[in-house]
This record gives structure tokens, sequence and C-alpha cells, in this order.
């Protein structure tokens, strides 16, 4: 009841102040797992992405962009309703949004926007939760029962039916370097592309909202068949392992080779390659269109992703490839093209960022702050202290310009298919000294002379959820203190 009033109310807002007309569009773009390292504008010159490149060129370039879950759902659902996993419910990769909490989408329809979400949405329901067009597989699987897909030539080898956690990892990661079973004409990513164009070509006195997400370059790592071979594996170094990483790595990841491991990073690439090109189909729709300069554009990847970092092939850890991730905001005029912003900045900055951009009112309790007084180079400052996590193993993070803490519990058992094989840690502190040790290889949190930063870091994490956590999921009893009781908002509650 009370998110319809809310509702209402910007409704109510909107008619008396004229109307949407005059509101400029705003198109989202979205990789699944993409990282940053693997980006030509974030300086690496083997990623070929020339079409996100030249997006960056002609936008800004957020170098700390940290996710607020490093798992899809928990990270979109974030960025999606402007709040912490904690808080909008969204704790597992399983987990439906629910119907009560107010949405980006949802703001913006009812401010005469049209709405409309192609491809991964991970909303884990029916629900459409604002949008007024929903496309995903069910509809290309729909489109290719009527178009007959090209076949595929005799003999080749190609992926073959995912089965994480089921087939080795060297299978589901595609450690053979294969395409998927298809021809790029009749790839899903290909066909999002293609209904985003004939989204953006269609005519309407309504300002719009559309996300295109891609689901590339998530394992395993698809490419059609014209992307076959386009890395040499051997060309890849396999990531360095730490000292102190052996007790971490998940077991199903201990027996690839290092050839495997190259093989990985080249699908990944290759995937990532895929995912550009589809990209550039609709930017280059949008000038077509005649939207450009009335359209702001966002790109980002929902998190990053560890291509052997650490031993692992996965994101689900607060390490930096885990849990940085890509954000390119590009202004309708290109006022501020090809800039570079190194503050610390969080995914649930991204909704209130949209809303002030199409001077759209936001509901009551979003965690956010607009990001546009950094986009338009008016502050250097971000945030002091980034947030991130992740309830499925009760840990989290904070980080800041020099140090990164991660608490953990380690009380839960990973139900996930990542267990380590080892018993479980008992409550575990990590602080890494990111100027000193920018690979994260050396735990410094029983170090003697680090302990006033655990402390203050550990109380900022406290701080931080007990400050946003709803009282509707409980209240955690009086008596628990400081790692009492993150143990506490750290479990995970009515979603089991």
């Amino acid at each position: 009841m009370f998110r319809k009033i809310v509702l209402i109310a910007l409704a109510l807002l909107w008619a008396t102040s004229g109307g949407a007309k005059d509101r400029p569009n705003v198109l989202v773009l979205i990789a699944d797992d993409h990282a940053p390292y693997v980006y030509g504008a974030y300086g690496n010159d083997k990623a070929k992405t020339p079409n996100l490149d030249r997006l960056a060129e002609q936008g800004v370039r957020f170098t700390r962009a940290f996710v607020n879950a490093p798992f899809c759902t928990a990270s979109r659902q974030s960025m999606l309703t402007g709040t912490l996993p904690h808080s909008n419910g969204v704790t597992r990769l399983t987990t439906p949004l629910s119907d009560d909490t107010i949405t980006l989408a949802e703001v913006f329809k009812d401010q005469g926007y049209r709405t409309a979400a192609i491809g991964k949405m991970h909303f884990n329901s029916n629900l459409k939760h604002g949008f007024d067009l929903r496309l995903d597989h069910a509809e290309h699987r729909q489109y290719l029962k009527e178009h007959p897909p090209k076949p595929v030539p005799e003999g080749m080898e190609v992926l073959p039916q995912w089965k994480p956690f089921q087939d080795p990892a060297r299978i589901w990661l595609n450690g053979m370097y294969v395409p998927y079973g298809a021809y790029d004409q009749d790839m899903a990513g290909t066909w999002f592309a293609q209904k985003a164009v004939e989204y953006l070509n269609e005519k309407s006195d309504q300002p719009f909202l559309l996300f295109v997400s891609l689901y590339e370059p998530h394992s395993p790592f698809r490419f059609p068949i014209e992307y076959k071979d386009l890395y040499d594996p051997s060309t890849f170094e396999v990531p360095e392992v730490g000292p102190e990483d052996a007790c971490q790595i998940p077991a199903i990841f201990r027996n690839l080779t290092d050839e495997e491991i190259q093989k990985i990073n080249a699908a990944y690439y290759t995937s990532t390659a895929f995912m550009d090109k589809n990209m550039g189909i609709v930017l280059d729709a949008l000038d077509k269109s005649g939207h450009s300069d009335d359209t702001l554009v966002v790109y980002f990847g929902d998190h990053g992703y560890s291509l052997g970092h650490h031993g692992r092939i996965e994101k689900h850890t607060f390490y930096e490839e885990a849990v940085r991730a890509p954000l390119v905001f590009r202004l309708p005029d290109e006022s501020r093209a090809n800039a570079a912003v190194d503050s610390l900045v969080e995914f649930i900055d991204i909704f209130p960022t949209l809303t002030e951009f199409a001077e759209v009112p936001n509901p009551e309790g979003i965690e956010g702050h607009s990001l546009f007084p950094l986009i338009e180079g008016e502050t250097k400052e971000g945030r002091k202290y980034i947030f991130s996590e992740q309830t499925t193993t009760e840990e989290a993070m904070i980080r800041t310009d020099r140090f990164k803490y991660i608490y953990t519990s380690g009380k839960r058992e990973r139900d996930d298919g990542y267990k380590t094989g080892l018993p479980l840690t008992g409550r575990k502190r990590t602080l890494f000294d990111l100027e000193k040790d920018p690979k994260e290889f050396h735990n410094l949190a029983d170090q003697p002379e680090y302990q006033p930063v655990v402390l203050e870091l550990e109380g900022e994490m406290l701080r931080r959820i007990a400050s946003t956590y709803p009282k509707k999921r409980g209240v955690p009893p009086a008596d628990l203190y400081g790692a009492d009781a993150l143990d506490w908002y750290l479990q995970i509650r009515g979603e089991e």
C-alpha cells in the first residue's frame, strides 16, 4: 500500500509539472560479468571493444566504480532500486525482487516515460517491475522456431549444454575455446540488439527509458561461429596466485591446467568482443535515429570477473577484479568527452544520477548519491568508504582509497558450488594495503600497527549496515556489539 501511495504522489507531481514531453531519453546498456580490465578504454589494448571505447571517448569513464554485491542478482537489483542488498532483500542469486520495491523503471514510467527492458534483468519472476516491454530468451527461442537457424558445419566442435558444477570446470568455463553452436545472425545477443534498434526507431511523443542487457561475456563465454579463433590462447598470461591464496580457492578450480586457463581467457575476451559488436549496433541505431542529442547513455558491467586471479575464475569475491566494474556516462551534448573520474563510487549511485538528469523525483529511501557533480567536473569528491556485501558467504567489504577490509563470519557453509573442501574458517578479518600490495596478496589484519585501521573500517561497516537495515527484517538483540552484531546482520533471513 505504501508503495502505491508513493507512486501516485509521483504521478501527481508529474501531472502538475507539465508532463514528460520535454524530458530527455535514457539508454542503459548492461553487460554480464564484464570486468573493466578487459576493456580498451580502461587501458587494455588486447581487448577488442571499439564501440565501447568510442562511447568512453565521447563521455565520462569512472575508473573506480564498485558494485554493492559481487554477483548478478543482488548487484543488478541494487542498481535498479538505489538500495543495498540487505535493504531491498535481494541477497541470493535466486531471490526474486519484491513487487513492493519501487524500481527506477516504475519511477520513470509514472513520470510519463515509455519503458523497455531487452535482455537479462534477473528478476527471478514474471513481474515486469515498471517495464512496459520485456523481451528475453523466451521470445528469442520463439523467434528461432519461426526462423530456423543456419545449420552448424558438420564436425565442428561447439559448446555443449551449459551444466555448471555438474561438468568439470574446464567444460562449463569453455576451457576448450570453442564457439556456441550458432552463427551471429541467430545468437540471442544479436537478436536483442536488433529489437533495441526497432524500439529506437519507433515514433512516439513520449521520452524513453530503454535497458539493453546482454548475457555476454558470462560463462561459458559464448560467441558465434564467425568469431572462432579470434585470439591465440597462448598469448594470454596465467595470473599469478598469491602466497596466501591456497585456503580460499574453490576445489572446482584446482585441477585446471595453465593451458585451459589460457583458453578460458581467450573465450572470455572473444565473448566480450561479440558483446561489444552488439552494443555498437545499438549505439549506431541511436545516432541514426536522431535521439543522440537528447539521450543520456549509460554503460556498465553488473560486476567484474576473475580470470585466474587468486586461483579463481568467477565473481563472488571482493578482490578488485571481481568487485570493480566499468561505468561510463555519455551526455547528450558530449560536453564532457574523454573524461575520467577516479573518485570512489558505488552502483547504488546510478539510480539518483539518472533521476537527476531527467528531473524525475526520487522515491523515499534511496541510499545512493547522484554522480552528476562528478560527471560535470564540479567536484572530485566521491565516497570515503565503499561498501559491498555477500550474505551467501556472510561477508562484507569496506574499501577506502588505500585500504580494503573484508569481514567474514566463517560460519556459513557455501551452497553455490564454490566450496573449498576445507573446514570452515570461523571468524576471519582480512586487510589489504592497496597502495603497497595492489595484487591483494598479504593480509595485514593481525599485525599490531594496523589495528587502528581494522577498528575504523569494521566500525564503519557495522554503521553502514545497521543504519540501512530495514526493521521489518528483524532487529538484532540489544546485547550484540561489534563483530557479534555483524554476524547477525550478515545472516540470510526469509530466503532459505
